[in-house]
């Protein structure tokens, strides 16, 4: 994890209290964080839409003053913020995106573009449509990983027990790439196999064994384990298998079937980001 840098991605309501202690583990390890405050802004007039071509577009002054509005808070957060990592002594720079979600994810994917890592804070869940798009930046726009739940006053970025869900899937394969500065300092790692297919052109005869001699050449202790779900839904084993292993992060891979299916119908994808209680790095 040393000298990275790591994308924090942040709403106009996230707290000094909530990242200092974020300033202080990128201190300790010599990680440059570059803070993006990311906020929506109002919705553009649906009727200004009608305005003839090179006619003048007619936008109310409610909305120009609710956008000049929305953008001096995110400019003063961003202020303080650049305040509190000279605080702490942290090496750091500060962004903004001011958009409409949906125009979010180019915006976050071009500075996770040159990011090793990603943290998506959970303020930004008070504004489920910001959270959704700030994080499909990171997973469909970036070639990087992203965390979720882990801007947690007790976290670390060199978590000691990593639980890495592995189903052979390219997700997965990039989740592993993404997360192995991570595994390479972390004590145990545990790859774990959920209703493994036991054919060459699945899983392999013994799922997750070669992952882990991959992982071992590069000097991680691992164990391999292979559960069975008993029916019982990915994302809720994932959970319980971790939390039995002691584990503080979880490495997945994200969207291994389409969003459009997964949004509809669930998955496991859509679950681990639904959960609050465990860290999770993810990747597509």
């Amino acid at each position: 994890m040393d000298n990275q840098s790591v994308l924090a991605l942040i709403g106009p309501d996230c707290t000094a209290e909530q990242l200092g202690p974020l300033m202080e583990r990128a201190r300790e390890v010599s990680a440059h964080l570059a803070m993006m405050l990311v906020g929506a802004s109002p919705p553009f007039p649906a009727a200004s839409y009608g305005s003839p071509h090179y006619g003048v577009i007619a936008v109310s002054d409610v909305w120009q003053e609710q956008y000049a509005e929305g953008g001096e808070a995110l400019k003063q957060k961003g202020e303080e913020i650049e305040a509190l990592l000279e605080t702490h002594g942290a090496s750091g720079d500060v962004s903004t995106v001011y958009c409409e979600p949906p125009a979010m994810d180019d915006a976050v994917g071009r500075r996770a573009k040159i990011c090793d890592l990603a943290y998506v804070g959970p303020d930004l869940r008070a504004a489920p449509a910001v959270f959704d798009h700030a994080l499909r930046g990171v997973l469909f726009a970036s070639p990087i990983g992203a965390v979720i739940n882990g801007m947690a006053p007790n976290g670390s970025f060199l978590p000691r027990n990593v639980f890495l869900a592995w189903n052979t899937s390219l997700p997965s394969a990039r989740a592993v790439h993404a997360a192995l500065p991570t595994l390479l300092a972390a004590e145990q790692v545990t790859v774990a196999c959920f209703d493994p297919v036991m054919t060459e052109l699945r899983d392999g005869e013994n799922p997750g064994s070669d992952l882990a001699k991959w992982l071992s050449h590069h000097g991680c202790t691992v164990t391999v384990q292979q559960y069975p779900s008993g029916g019982k839904e990915i994302g809720a084993c994932i959970q319980d298998r971790a939390q039995e292993t002691g584990a503080d992060l979880i490495v997945m891979g994200a969207y291994g079937h389409a969003r459009m299916r997964e949004a509809v119908f669930g998955g496991t994808t859509r679950s681990m980001i639904q959960q609050t209680g465990l860290p999770v790095l993810m990747a597509h």
